[in-house]
C-alpha cells in the first residue's frame, strides 16, 4: 500500500510537468501549416477587397475562431498555439495592403503583368522590415504603454474563452455571415440575378447632384465594424464631394452634359481634394505622436534585448535583428538595382537612386511604422492612416526624384523610370507600414495571454513569406480577369467591370503629376485647407467626448460614393443595435466580408480561365434585377438585426 502511494506521489509531478509542457506549446509545425492555409485564404480575399473598394478587413479575430475550431478537432490545441496561428495569419491583413501601390506600375505602363519572383521578393522584404521595426517599438508602445489596442485586446478575450458553447456560437455566427454573403455575392456578381446597387441623380443648371449606394454585404459588414463615428465622417465626406464640390465645379465649368461630366470632375478634381485632406490628417497624426514615440524609442534603446529569463518578455536577439536588417537592406538594394538596370545601367544616378530607396524604406518607413503602430494602439489597426501616410510617402519620394532631375542627375528621358521607381519603393514602404500596424496588435494579444514575443515575431516572419507567395498570383488573376480602371490587359474587355483600384490610381497620378509638373496642386491645397479645418474641429469635439476623424472624412471624399454610403448604412445599423451584445454581430459582419471577398476571388479565377466575366450571367430584366436587389438587401438587414437581438 505504501509502495503504491509512493509510486503515485512520484508520478504526479511528472504528469503535471507533462501537462504544463503540453499547455505551453506555442510555435508548432501543425500551427505553422494551419496558419499558412488561413493566410492564403484571407490574403486572397483582402487583395480582392482592396482593389475593389480600397479597404481591407482585419483577419485576426476570424483567424482565431477558425484556428480554435480546427485545433480542437485535431486535439491537444492550446491557447498559446492558437495565438501563434492567428499571429501568422494576420499577414493576410498586412501584406495584402501592397494592393495600394503595386498595381500603379501597370497603370503607368511600366509593367504589363506582375513578375512573380520580383513581386514576391519586394513584398516579402517590405513586410519583414515592418516586423523588424516593431521589435524595438514593442517595449515602448506595448509593454510600457497603457494604449488600449482594441483589436488585440478583443482577440485576447476570444483566446481566453474556453467555453465550448461560446466558441460554438461565435463560429456559427461567422459561418452564417460567410454563407449569406457568399450566396448574395454569387447571385449578384456571378449570376447577375441581383442589382449591385442603387443610384439617384438630378441636375440644377450646370450642377449635377448624385447619390450612389451599393448592396455589397462586405461594405455593410465593414461599416458595422467601423462604428458610428467613422460612418458619419465618411457620409460627411460623400456630402462634401457630391453635394458641394462636384456641383460647384460643374457650375464653374459649365457643360452641355453636366450629369455625364460629374464623374470626370470627381475623378480628376475632387479626389485630389480628398487626397490633400488625408495627407494633412496623416501629418497631424505624425506630429501628435512625435513626443511619445521619441520617449518610447529612448526607453526601448536603453533596455537590452538579451535573454531576461522570462520568456514572455523576450524579443529576437540584437544579433538576429542586425542580421535581419543587413540581409533585408542587401535584398532591397539588389531589387532596386535590378529594377533600374535595364534603362540605367551605370553611373552615379544608379547608386543615388538605390541609396534613396534604402533611405526611404528604413528612414521614412520607420517613422511610418511608429505612427501607424501608435494609432493602432489607440483606435485599432483597421482605422490606422496607412493610406494617408502612403500619400505622404509618394509625395516625399517624388519630390526627391524631381530634385534629382532638377540637378541634372536624371534626364527628362529617364522620367518614366523615375516615376515607376518611386512607385516600386512605395510598395515596399506600404508593406512595411501595414505589417508594423498589425504586428503591435498581435504583440498586445500575446502580452495579455502570456505568449513569447520572439516566437510571435518568428510567426509573423513566416506569415510574410507565405503571404508574399500568394499575393503576385492573386494580383495577376484579378488583373487578367477584370483589369484595373484605366488599364485593361486585353482589348474588348468591359471597362465597367474593371476593379476601381482607387489607391494605386491615386499614387500613380501623384507621382506622375509631380515629376511632369502637371499635378493640380490647387485641388491638393484646397484639400489641405479642408484638412486643417477638420483637424481643428476634431480637437474641439474631443474636448466634448465626441469625434469626427479627419481621415475618415477624407476617405469619404476620395472613395466612390457607393462605398462610403453603404459603410455608413452598416455603421448606422451597428448604432441601432448597440444595446445588444456585440460579439455575435461582429462575427456575422466579419463573415459578410469574408464570404463576398472569397466569392470575388473565385469568380475572378473563373473569369480568368474562361476569358469572360459573364460566363454565369442570366438574362434578367433590369427592373426585376433592381427589385430583387433591394428585396434581398433589406431582407439581409432585417435578418442581421434579428440574429443580433436573439443573442441577447
Amino acid at each position: 500500500m505504501a509502495r503504491h502511494t509512493d509510486t503515485a506521489e512520484c508520478s504526479v509531478p511528472a504528469i503535471i510537468s507533462e501537462q504544463k509542457h503540453m499547455d505551453n506549446r506555442e510555435l508548432t509545425l501543425r500551427g505553422i501549416i494551419l496558419g499558412a492555409l488561413i493566410t492564403v485564404v484571407f490574403t486572397a480575399a483582402n487583395v480582392y477587397l482592396g482593389l475593389k473598394i480600397g479597404l481591407t478587413f482585419g483577419s485576426s479575430i476570424p483567424a482565431t475562431i477558425i484556428s480554435m475550431a480546427v485545433l480542437r478537432l485535431m486535439g491537444g490545441g492550446t491557447m498559446l498555439e492558437n495565438n501563434m496561428v492567428q499571429t501568422q495569419a494576420s499577414a493576410a491583413g498586412t501584406l495584402s495592403c501592397v494592393f495600394a501601390a503595386l498595381p500603379a506600375l501597370i497603370m503607368v505602363g511600366y509593367w504589363h503583368e506582375f513578375p512573380y519572383v520580383i513581386t514576391i521578393l519586394l513584398t516579402m522584404a517590405g513586410g519583414m522590415t515592418g516586423v523588424v521595426f516593431t521589435i524595438p517599438l514593442r517595449r515602448a508602445l506595448v509593454s510600457n504603454s497603457d494604449l488600449p489596442y482594441p483589436e488585440g485586446t478583443a482577440c485576447a478575450e476570444i483566446l481566453r474563452a474556453s467555453s465550448p458553447e461560446g466558441d460554438a456560437r461565435s463560429l456559427r455566427s461567422l459561418t452564417l455571415g460567410t454563407i449569406v454573403s457568399g450566396a448574395v455575392a454569387f447571385a449578384t456578381s456571378g449570376l447577375r440575378l441581383l442589382s449591385d446597387g442603387f443610384s439617384a441623380a438630378t441636375v440644377v443648371g450646370s450642377s449635377a447632384f448624385r447619390l450612389n449606394g451599393s448592396f455589397s454585404l462586405a461594405l455593410l459588414g465593414t461599416g458595422y465594424l467601423v462604428g458610428i463615428g467613422g460612418g458619419i465622417a465618411m457620409l460627411l465626406g460623400v456630402f462634401l464631394a457630391w453635394g458641394i464640390m462636384v456641383p460647384v465645379l460643374g457650375h464653374l465649368t459649365p457643360s452641355a452634359t453636366p450629369l455625364a461630366d460629374a464623374t470626370g470632375l470627381w475623378l480628376h478634381k475632387v479626389r485630389f481634394i480628398g487626397a490633400g485632406t488625408i495627407a494633412v490628417a496623416a501629418v497631424w497624426t505624425l506630429l501628435a505622436l512625435a513626443r511619445p514615440v521619441a520617449q518610447g524609442l529612448k526607453e526601448a534603446l536603453s533596455i537590452t534585448h538579451l535573454a531576461t529569463g522570462d520568456d514572455s518578455d523576450r524579443d529576437l536577439t540584437p544579433r538576429t535583428l542586425i542580421a535581419l536588417c543587413t540581409g533585408l537592406a542587401m535584398l532591397l538594394a539588389g531589387l532596386f538595382a535590378y529594377f533600374l538596370w535595364p534603362v540605367m545601367p551605370h553611373g552615379g544616378a544608379l547608386a543615388t537612386l538605390i541609396l534613396l530607396g534604402l533611405v526611404a524604406c528604413f528612414g521614412l518607413g520607420f517613422l511610418v511604422a511608429s505612427a501607424c503602430g501608435y494609432m493602432a494602439g489607440i483606435i485599432g489597426s483597421s482605422s490606422s492612416p496607412i493610406s494617408g501616410v502612403g500619400i505622404i510617402a509618394i509625395i516625399a519620394i517624388s519630390v526627391a526624384l524631381w530634385g534629382l532631375e532638377s540637378t541634372g542627375l536624371l534626364s527628362v528621358e529617364q522620367r518614366p523610370i523615375a516615376i515607376a521607381f518611386g512607385l516600386f519603393v512605395l510598395s515596399a514602404i506600404t508593406a512595411s507600414a501595414a505589417v508594423s500596424n498589425d504586428n503591435l496588435q498581435d504583440l498586445k494579444t500575446g502580452q495579455l495571454v502570456g505568449a513569447a514575443p520572439w516566437r510571435q515575431e518568428v510567426a509573423l516572419l513566416i506569415g510574410c513569406v507565405v503571404g508574399a507567395i500568394v499575393i503576385p498570383w492573386v494580383l495577376q488573376v484579378l488583373y487578367q480577369a477584370y483589369g484595373f480602371a484605366g488599364a485593361m490587359p486585353r482589348e474588348g474587355m468591359d471597362p465597367s467591370r474593371a476593379l476601381a483600384a482607387p489607391q494605386p490610381a491615386l499614387m500613380a497620378a501623384i507621382a506622375t503629376g509631380i515629376l511632369t509638373h502637371q499635378l493640380d496642386w490647387l485641388m491638393l491645397e484646397i484639400g489641405a485647407a479642408l484638412g486643417v479645418l477638420l483637424v481643428i474641429l476634431d480637437v474641439v469635439l474631443h474636448r466634448r467626448n465626441l469625434a469626427l476623424p479627419p481621415l475618415a472624412v477624407g476617405m469619404g471624399i476620395y472613395l466612390p460614393a457607393d462605398v462610403s454610403v453603404t459603410i455608413g448604412i452598416g455603421a448606422g445599423l451597428g448604432w441601432l443595435l448597440r444595446r445588444f451584445p456585440k460579439e455575435q454581430g461582429t462575427m456575422i459582419a466579419s463573415g459578410f466580408i469574408v464570404g463576398e471577398s472569397l466569392i470575388g476571388v473565385a469568380l475572378a479565377a473563373m473569369a480568368g480561365a474562361t476569358g469572360s466575366a459573364d460566363t454565369l450571367a442570366l438574362p434578367v430584366p433590369t427592373l426585376l434585377n433592381a427589385g430583387l436587389g433591394w428585396a434581398v438587401f433589406c431582407g439581409v438587414l432585417l435578418w442581421f438585426g434579428r440574429q443580433v437581438r436573439q443573442s441577447d
